[in-house]
C-alpha cells in the first residue's frame, strides 16, 4: 500500500505511526469538508466570521474533500499534501486577516499541515528521500 522499501519492526512502527498522523488529519479535514458541504450551522457562521459569503462554503467543501482523497490514494498522496498545504496556506492568511488569535486558530493549520507531512515522511519512504537528497 505504501512506497516502503525498508524491512523489519523500526519500519513497520514508522510506517504505523505514519499512519495514525496522517488519519487524524484526514478524519478532522473529512469533518470539515462534510460540515461544509452540508452546511451545518455552526460552520455557516464560521465561515461567514471569516469573511467568505454562504455561497462559497459548499465550493470549499467540495475544493477541500478533493484534495483530501487524492491524499488518501496512496500514488497521489504527495500530490494531495501538496494541494491540501496550499489550503491550508489560505486558511492560515484568512486567520491573520481577521486578527484571530496565533496559537489557537492562526498556527491550527500549520498543526493539521505538520501531521499532513510528518504521517506522510514516515509512512512513504519516497519523501525521506527527497529530503535527504536535497540535504547533501
Amino acid at each position: 500500500m505504501y512506497a516502503s522499501s525498508e524491512i523489519g519492526p523500526s519500519a513497520t512502527g514508522k510506517a504505523r505511526a505514519g499512519v495514525v498522523l496522517s488519519g487524524i488529519a484526514v478524519l478532522f479535514l473529512l469533518f470539515d469538508s462534510i460540515g461544509k458541504l452540508l452546511k451545518v450551522a455552526p460552520v455557516v457562521a464560521g465561515t461567514i466570521h471569516l469573511g467568505y459569503p454562504e455561497g462559497a462554503i459548499r465550493v470549499l467543501g467540495v475544493i477541500l474533500l478533493l484534495c483530501v482523497v487524492i491524499y488518501v490514494i496512496p500514488r497521489w498522496s504527495i500530490v494531495g499534501a501538496v494541494l491540501l498545504t496550499g489550503y491550508l496556506g489560505g486558511a492560515v492568511a484568512t486567520h491573520v486577516r481577521v486578527g484571530d488569535p496565533l496559537l489557537t486558530h492562526v498556527l491550527f493549520p500549520v498543526y493539521v499541515a505538520t501531521f499532513i507531512w510528518g504521517g506522510l515522511l514516515l509512512r512513504d519512504v519516497r519523501v525521506g528521500r527527497v529530503l535527504e537528497a536535497r540535504a547533501t
